[in-house]
């Protein structure tokens, strides 16, 4: 892999999707989920033999800092970079590229999540290379995801002429990103067979992408300069104007009016974003019966098709006649709600919010 590859774990976020188990102390990316690695761990291992842990950046929050250096010692600590306060996507990006533009100038970003499963590492390597080529090549890139039903949880991306092919994958011109759609919407894109998922996956270079950011978001690219200029040890000399950023995402804020922006569909990657509960029936193995077991101890008699999750060696869970079910004890919630109705659980933490129940999220 070219020397100047860097890749860009965006580890931030509060982690209330996966809730009762994901709480603000404790985010999605922190969560073992049907293995012994948490979801930033395995992240950072799937870049293992591709990309040195020298070369490779954490964006994150000051309160998780210390939790992910602790999962991932191999990577330096000055590696870990500080996001003063959350301020979108476009923000981490922006934070990022200050920092690798002063350290490696001619350096491409692979833009990573720390929250996502993907089952094929071999394949989503074989793709890191071919974005690396395609950023070469002056483009901004993104990752698509080969849809496998009409989604109307993911935002889509629209292709159009397939303008290079390198390591025989196939990159197209993006012709547009189109929010989280309506199921009627969901099924006529699916079946238009010219669109993919957006993974929040991006590459590109450093010097490409900082002249977007100054053309579409001057606001934070004044930040980036002062980053550059007085570095992370000077923060006081550019958190005012950190401060001052209105939130934004790197899709809505960027990519949307960028110019030579590509996508790369990937069909096979075993990729989630694992964005509700109900999404794991799509990763996790199940038994005979398409139940999830993620307990030592569940005593099931009729049960089928259903998740059990709880923390707790001691303690045992047994349900009779159910089915399509969710249920997650975390110790001081108990979670059970019908799997088709799991992305709900975001009302619920709504909930708690208003009327003043934090400790609970």
């Amino acid at each position: 892999m070219n020397k100047s590859f860097y890749a860009v774990i965006m580890a931030g976020g509060g982690g209330t999707r996966l809730w009762p188990l994901s709480r603000s102390a404790r985010p999605k990316q922190m969560l073992r989920l049907g293995s012994d690695r948490t979801l930033f761990q395995q992240a950072v291992d799937r870049l293992y033999g591709l990309i040195p842990p020298e070369r490779i950046l954490v964006v994150t929050g000051q309160e998780m800092a210390a939790d992910l250096q602790k999962d991932c010692p191999e990577i330096p600590s000055e590696n870990y970079l500080i996001e003063p306060a959350p301020k979108g996507t476009a923000a981490v990006v922006g934070l990022a590229a200050a920092y690798l533009y002063s350290r490696d100038a001619q350096a491409v970003m692979a833009i990573l999540t720390a929250d996502h499963i993907i089952q094929d590492v071999a394949y989503f390597q074989q793709i890191l290379q071919v974005a690396d080529e395609a950023a070469r090549l002056g483009y901004l890139v993104t990752l698509g995801i080969h849809p496998s039903h009409p989604s109307t949880a993911y935002g889509y991306i629209q292709r159009g002429q397939a303008v290079a092919e390198i390591n025989q994958q196939r990159v197209y011109q993006v012709l547009r990103f189109k929010e989280k759609p309506d199921e009627e919407t969901a099924r006529k894109m699916l079946e238009s067979g010219d669109h993919d998922w957006n993974s929040g996956m991006f590459f590109w270079q450093v010097d490409h992408i900082r002249r977007e950011i100054e053309l579409q978001l001057p606001e934070l690219y004044k930040v980036m300069l002062q980053i550059e200029k007085c570095g992370f040890e000077r923060k006081q000399d550019w958190l005012p104007l950190w401060q001052d950023l209105k939130p934004e995402t790197i899709d809505y804020g960027i990519m949307e009016h960028a110019r030579k922006v590509v996508v790369i569909p990937a069909a096979g990657l075993g990729w989630n974003d694992v964005g509700s509960w109900d999404s794991l029936f799509e990763v996790l193995e199940s038994d005979g019966d398409g139940n999830i077991h993620l307990t030592s101890q569940w005593l099931a008699l009729d049960s089928q098709k259903t998740l059990v999750l709880c923390e707790d060696e001691q303690r045992l869970i047994a349900t009779i006649g159910i089915e399509n079910l969710i249920i997650v004890d975390s110790g001081d919630v108990l979670l059970v709600c019908h799997k088709d109705k799991a992305q709900k659980v975001r009302e619920i933490v709504q909930i708690l919010k208003k009327s003043g129940r934090e400790n609970y999220l």
